[in-house]
């Protein structure tokens, strides 16, 4: 029985998980300032993208088998505590002096290693704490807390980034995470009920690992959807990190840069609030395409954006359908998943979702350096002009053109299949232990 206690506990979770990821965000948008600043050049940012994604398509499996075994509210607070050591290091790094790109690349790995854990971890506390008929607007306000965040975050880094520079702003976010850890250990994040799926995928941590793919893999379906978002994210992951650059080679304006990085989290932000909301009659995944293909026409629209004005609207609105789709999609997986072996399924996803990202973020620096913005104004140039420009980051405009393009038209195809449109309905219901099994 769900309680308004345990719905209680899920949100002040996710108040401690929004205090956390505003000292994240800071220092990250201090650090890529000050990388961008140093270099020039996209492809550091990219690996630093690279390398915090590795871990997530090695060990996430692992990571979800671990979840589902052990408590999840303890798994919750060791990511924190993992994370906020990387940021130690780093802040270490820089108040000595000796920090080099290396250092930033072997930090995002490690905290990369601890977001195997969170991510899998949280999506399925989600499941124990609040009813179906709530999680909508439970997802929507979980996709609110990133832009939330960031805010904040571009806001009070640019502010503070001038008075204590990066080691301050790393030192503020060091003090998020203790406060958080703090609180999530006194929660109170009951155990899922068994079901006969979890109980048959019970074995070694590898046996089980593979489980969570084969639970994935009998629900073909959602393994084809799974394909789309591999895609998208493929293509989008390019977009994500050609934003620092391209914004400040189109206007060389770090303040304009965190203005429209605070616009388009204003605009994910109102986003989790249409999400939460908004309840038309439309088959969940059939929401989740059409947030997915809107996403892709705006990465299109930042391809041709130059003035500072089309950028602001292209960045306000660019990002409003994401929480839609992540939240309806998290709602379908929390209620076709069995709840025991959520970690291990929400791992294999993740996994799948992530497969084509690593070689998504070594592409985009040695593309965007080596070949597209060399080649702005050179012969063949003037095919494209009119539509990107013909100037510094017009280059970065013609990828993220290329990018938009084809995912909207496999999100576009995948729309027209009405079993994917209505997959919810396709999908088997978790049957609990006590019960048996409908043959």
């Amino acid at each position: 029985m769900q309680t308004t206690r345990s719905i209680r506990t899920y949100y002040t979770l996710i108040l401690t998980q929004t205090l956390s990821i505003i000292g994240s965000r800071m220092t990250n948008f201090a650090v890529g300032i000050h990388v961008f600043n140093e270099t020039g050049d996209v492809t550091p940012l990219a690996l630093v993208g690279f390398f915090g994604v590795v871990p997530l398509l090695l060990a996430s499996n692992v990571a979800g088998v671990l979840t589902d075994r052990w408590d999840r509210r303890l798994v919750l607070a060791a990511a924190d505590v993992g994370s906020a050591t990387g940021t130690g290091l780093l802040l270490l790094s820089f108040a000595s002096g000796a920090f080099q790109l290396w250092h930033l690349y072997a930090i995002a790995i490690l905290g990369g290693v601890f977001d195997v854990f969170q991510t899998p971890a949280f999506n399925a506390v989600v499941t124990t704490l609040v009813p179906d008929e709530g999680r909508d607007r439970a997802n929507a306000v979980n996709q609110m807390v990133g832009p939330g965040a960031g805010l904040l975050a571009p806001f009070l880094a640019g502010m503070l980034f001038g008075l204590v520079g990066v080691v301050g702003v790393m030192a503020i976010d060091l003090l998020t995470f203790a406060v958080a850890v703090g609180v999530v250990l006194r929660l109170d994040i009951p155990r899922p009920p068994e079901t006969d799926e979890g109980r048959e995928s019970r074995g070694s941590v590898w046996f089980e690992a593979r489980m969570g793919f084969a639970v994935v893999w009998r629900r073909r379906l959602l393994f084809y959807a799974v394909l789309y978002i591999m895609l998208h994210n493929f293509l989008g992951s390019m977009a994500g990190i050609l934003f620092t650059p391209y914004v400040l080679t189109l206007t060389d304006s770090e303040a304009l840069l965190g203005t429209l990085m605070a616009i388009m989290n204003g605009g994910m932000f109102l986003g989790g609030v249409l999400a939460g909301a908004w309840h038309p009659p439309l088959p969940r995944m059939t929401l989740v395409l059409g947030a997915m293909v809107l996403i892709s026409l705006g990465m299109i629209a930042l391809g041709v954006a130059r003035s500072p004005l089309a950028l602001g609207i292209v960045f306000a609105l660019y990002l409003v359908p994401n929480a839609i789709s992540s939240s309806r999609m998290n709602s379908i997986l929390q209620a076709k998943i069995p709840p025991d072996i959520q970690g291990r399924v929400m791992a294999a996803l993740i996994q799948m979702a992530l497969l084509a990202t690593p070689l998504s973020l070594l592409l985009v620096g040695p593309l965007v350096d080596h070949v597209l913005e060399p080649a702005v104004g050179g012969p063949g140039w003037g095919a494209v002009a009119p539509l990107v420009g013909e100037r510094a980051g017009s280059g970065m405009g013609l990828l993220l053109v290329i990018n938009g393009a084809i995912s909207t038209a496999v999100g576009l195809a995948m729309l027209a299949w009405p079993d994917m449109r209505h997959l919810e309905d396709r999908l088997p219901d978790p049957v609990p232990l006590a019960e048996p099994a409908i043959a």
